[in-house]
């Protein structure tokens, strides 16, 4: 479920009420917690997280001419999606995710590559997501897609 709209106050509209509050927090968290130089904007229908172009005028390899995605945030149909492409790219904070959310929530791990659900609001590991996004630099970002992924 995309929700194409141009400001963040726009796309919180439009969730469910219910997931509204937290969602809010998570978006504070990130905020809080991501180091300097990264921008949020909504890119591809999500609240994202991007390198400005100013910053990495080469910007995003699939879309020209768009800024580098790092993280996004998403309400779908049955969850709300945190997107971190740090956790795609470095193995090693991988394993320290995975090894740590245990230590902050009773539920079972649902992730994918690089996205992790949460179905209920009170299951978002707000703290552990907070320690999550102070991880990766911008520049630590720009180097690790540069590696991985530009072709």
């Amino acid at each position: 479920m995309q929700i194409f709209v141009d400001t963040v106050e726009e796309y919180i509209s439009q969730i469910p009420e219910e997931r509204r509050d937290a969602f809010r927090k998570l978006l504070e968290t990130v905020d809080a917690n991501l180091p300097k130089g990264f921008q949020q904007t909504m890119q591809y229908g999500m609240v994202t997280w991007v390198v400005p172009m100013e910053t990495y005028p080469a910007g995003y390899h699939c879309a020209k001419d768009t800024p580098l995605p790092f993280i996004s945030v998403a309400s779908q149909k049955n969850f709300v999606a945190f997107y971190n492409m740090g956790i795609y790219a470095d193995p090693v904070i991988l394993d320290w995710f995975v090894k740590e959310f245990p230590n902050h929530s009773k539920k079972k791990l649902d992730m994918g590559k690089s996205c992790i659900r949460f179905k209920k609001m009170e299951d978002i590991t707000f703290d552990l997501i907070g320690e999550l996004c102070t991880k990766i630099s911008v520049e630590e970002w720009i180097a690790s897609y540069e590696k991985n992924f530009k072709k």
